[in-house]
């Protein structure tokens, strides 16, 4: 579902690739567990190694790739702009984890602490911290365009996390280049959410894309 959203960027020219990271259960425990609680950073990792690769073998550049991850895969986009911020034009975190730290107070945060730790004991703050892409980002920094996303009902990643990222990323980022909040007021985490609803933020981040990237039709007038 998610590919078809950018069947308009194949017809374009574009390349559409899928980060496989550690940490989920595609390829079962030792494969989740290999991204998980202190070893959670091998995701962020993992899609640096991909834009990397992308990059050698003429697929992408740094000034013409974006990269995408929601809810918790904010937290690997989010990381991956702020150690690598050299390597992505855009970067769009969908209603995504960018304050890892602060999560486990969220509604559902003692769930999520099962899985990237709690800050009640050292163990889990080292690991909490270590992808925390909020208290990393660096001022005077040339950060990429950015997109964040979130919906004002959102029970699970709440609309302060992202806001609190962009705040930041404005602040310190000295490229010049666009950071957007996004908000929809009757939007939760995305479930539920109308087609027009995911159409609009579709349309939304592949303008701001293709601003990016220079694609004539898509640049501001002055």
């Amino acid at each position: 579902m998610l590919a078809s959203r950018f069947i308009p960027l194949l017809e374009d020219g574009g390349v559409f690739a899928v980060a496989h990271v550690r940490g989920g259960g595609e390829y079962g425990e030792d494969w989740h567990m290999a991204a998980h609680l202190a070893t959670k950073p091998n995701t962020y990792k993992d899609l640096i190694a991909c834009a990397e690769y992308l990059d050698r073998q003429g697929y992408g550049s740094p000034a013409t790739t974006a990269i995408q991850g929601g809810s918790a895969g904010g937290i690997t986009v989010g990381i991956a702009l702020v150690v690598r911020p050299d390597l992505f034009r855009v970067v769009f975190s969908d209603v995504g984890d960018s304050n890892a730290l602060r999560a486990e107070f969220e509604t559902d945060g003692a769930a999520n602490a099962l899985e990237y730790g709690s800050v009640k004991t050292e163990a889990g703050f080292k690991a909490l911290a270590s992808v925390d892409a909020l208290s990393h980002v660096k001022d005077r920094t040339a950060y990429p365009a950015v997109m964040l996303t979130t919906g004002m009902n959102d029970p699970r990643v709440a609309p302060w996390q992202p806001g609190k990222m962009t705040a930041r990323l404005q602040a310190a980022s000295s490229s010049g280049r666009p950071v957007i909040l996004r908000v929809d007021f009757d939007a939760g985490h995305g479930f539920g959410s109308t087609r027009s609803q995911r159409d609009g933020v579709t349309a939304d981040q592949m303008a701001l894309f293709y601003w990016q990237i220079g694609k004539p039709g898509y640049q501001p007038a002055h």
